[in-house]
């Protein structure tokens, strides 16, 4: 292991040194790149991921650099996208740079992409964006979360503070969603769909993400109103000239990897993950411990967490972790809040004012206040008791029985977002349902989630004045309404009848209404 960092740390140390005369205003770009590359390396999933025979093999690979300029052309004429992918001298030495210096980079971001692709991908596509843009974190970052520019632009998307902000990007002393991969992935395709609407040209709209509409404006005005990137190179900032041949050469190579032989490495980030929601302080060395889990693989999973501190006496915060490791945090809740609290939550960690998490969960019962059950009539209801079976949540529960998670709370006086197997629940239903419901307890999870998906169908025919949208992985209902023009997660929340708990709890496959406009 010591031995192939030592090679990947002199191998970044020659690339930074490394200046060629004929590309010195790519110099700060160059520079910023190995840096972020380098900081990469120390990331857990990365730095565990690199060392063994296999991956040895994939870095000893020969890379095809004897490429002809007419068989490059040609390949970038291959690419479908609608962003130009011009070829010149600029990028053809970008091309050879990552090359000839690639050869650790490149299998690196193949296997870091993985995981962070998909999540580029869905959010783009929900945008009607070219896929390829997924390519601008690595000229970015070096898919590198952690990243922080000379000039404090933070995480994999390169977010300054007031551009963070502006997108509603949550930033103050324990919380850093620059750092989120998927909230500044929301807000990174958001801010790029505004540059497209303001150039028209996505060349444009990069080199504004990197400098700025106002220099690209005043570039254009400089070169005499000339609206193409090549046309208004010389005019941008320095590092700015860089960004776009350095973007066409990263989406070449991303695509043509198998023709110069570079192969991924196995970086291992677990391509399953959910969350839990944290509703009290927390440290992340909690989890560890209780869990089990290394501290370093938690940090990479939630690197928006900057003291590994979760602040959930403030609001809500989601939780990432492997998927296999959900139920043991759900088991294990209130022994993870209990572990070492007065230790970590000590002055030497945390200014004392800040609440923390107690014995027997007081701090929760003390803040939070369920709003109160309304006054039911029961009149023509009927009472199913429902047995909790292995694999069951409220969601999945609400969604069987067509009721709400705050019904089901109020009903059977529970206040807890556990429910433990063998644990009965009454349920109401309309007397001439009950005996239908009540078979429920002998169905198999996959039996009922049908007798479910049939009933959604049956409704969506009889109200043609929602659509129905299936939760699916990584949905919020934030980034639902950005599906949906004209709707906002209030107005979902609202036709849904959701509490607060219940958008804490969505379930992938739960169905939920959205009013037309």
């Amino acid at each position: 292991m010591k031995k192939l960092f030592f090679i990947l740390f002199s191998f970044t140390l020659l690339s930074n040194t490394v200046i060629n005369a004929q590309i010195n205003e790519d110099s700060l770009l160059r520079a910023q790149t190995m840096s972020n590359f380098d900081s990469l390396l120390n990331g857990w999933y990365v730095k565990t991921s690199l060392d063994t025979s296999v991956q040895k093999n994939i870095f000893t690979n020969d890379h095809d650099i004897n490429v002809s300029d007419s068989i490059i052309i040609e390949r970038l004429k291959l690419i479908p996208t609608p962003i130009q992918l011009s070829y010149n001298e600029k990028v053809r030495q970008w091309i050879y740079l990552y090359l000839k210096k690639g050869k650790y980079m490149i299998p690196t971001y193949m296997g870091l992409s993985e995981y962070y692709f998909p999540m580029f991908e869905k959010e783009l596509d929900a945008h009607n964006m070219p896929l390829e843009l997924k390519y601008l974190p690595i000229i970015e970052s070096a898919l590198n979360p952690r990243a922080v520019s000379s000039a404090g632009a933070t995480g994999i998307w390169q977010f300054i503070y007031a551009t963070g902000k502006r997108y509603n990007l949550e930033i103050n002393s324990y919380v850093d969603e620059r750092r989120d991969p998927l909230r500044s992935t929301e807000a990174a395709v958001q801010y790029l769909d505004e540059l497209y609407a303001i150039f028209g040209d996505w060349n444009l709209a990069l080199a504004s993400y990197n400098c700025g509409a106002g220099n690209v404006r005043r570039a254009i005005a400089r070169s005499g109103g000339k609206t193409d990137f090549w046309d208004i190179y010389m005019y941008l900032p320095r590092e700015t000239r860089g960004y776009i041949p350095a973007f066409i050469a990263m989406t070449y190579i991303m695509n043509y990897t198998d023709e110069h032989n570079f192969y991924p490495a196995d970086i291992q980030l677990p391509l399953n993950t959910d969350t839990v929601m944290v509703t009290d302080t927390l440290h992340l060395l909690q989890v560890a411990e209780v869990l089990d889990i290394p501290i370093e693989q938690l940090r990479d999973l939630n690197p928006q967490f900057k003291l590994d501190i979760i602040p959930g006496y403030v609001k809500p915060y989601a939780l990432r972790l492997p998927v296999e490791e959900i139920m043991n945090y759900l088991i294990n809740e209130d022994k993870i809040y209990d572990y070492n609290d007065s230790i970590l939550f000590s002055s030497k960690f945390v200014v004392k004012s800040m609440p923390t998490h107690r014995n027997n969960n007081t701090y929760r019962q003390s803040t939070y206040t369920p709003p109160p059950c309304p006054d039911y009539d029961f009149s023509g209801m009927g009472v199913v008791n429902y047995t909790i079976k292995s694999g069951d949540t409220y969601s999945f529960i609400a969604e069987w029985f067509d009721v709400s998670i705050s019904d089901i709370k109020c009903w059977n006086g529970l206040t807890s977002n556990r429910l433990t197997v063998g644990q009965t629940l009454k349920i109401y239903e309309p007397l001439r349902k009950v005996s239908y419901y009540n078979s429920f307890n002998s169905m198999s999870f996959d039996q009922k989630q049908n007798k479910s998906s049939n009933r959604t169908t049956a409704q969506q025919n009889l109200d043609p004045n929602f659509i129905y949208y299936t939760i699916k992985s990584g949905d919020n209902l934030y980034t639902i309404a950005q599906k949906f023009n004209g709707v906002s997660h209030d107005d979902i929340k609202t036709i849904n009848s959701f509490t607060n708990s219940d958008v804490q709890h969505l379930q992938i496959g739960q169905v939920i209404k959205i009013k037309r406009k």
